[in-house]
């Protein structure tokens, strides 16, 4: 034997026939609350402070990167100038033949 039991009934009638509670109200309350939090946040957001916080560690290594690199140029330069005033200081020093 086989018995077929056909119920329509709302959500709201179900939940209130199964006896769970009606959490419609608090699902409101709190997307209205997520909803001026996000607000806040994004009229405070402005371009620049979004990149100094999304990129601040690339940021930073990117100009440490580009010091080190001048650091190196102004170091090779020095000694090749070095290099150079000595070698010329050789030449002026050495008597011609006679």
């Amino acid at each position: 034997m086989k018995v077929t039991v056909n119920v329509e009934c709302t959500p709201e009638e179900a939940r209130n026939f199964m006896g769970l509670p009606d959490v419609k109200p608090m699902q409101e309350q709190l997307m209205a609350q997520l909803q001026a939090r996000l607000s806040a946040n994004i009229e405070a957001m402005n371009p620049e402070s979004m990149l100094k916080t999304w990129l601040p560690a690339s940021m930073q290594g990117a100009e440490q990167l580009q010091k080190m690199f001048w650091g190196q140029v102004q170091q090779t330069l020095a000694g090749a100038t070095a290099t150079a005033s000595n070698m010329m200081g050789g030449f002026a020093e050495r008597k011609p033949k006679e």
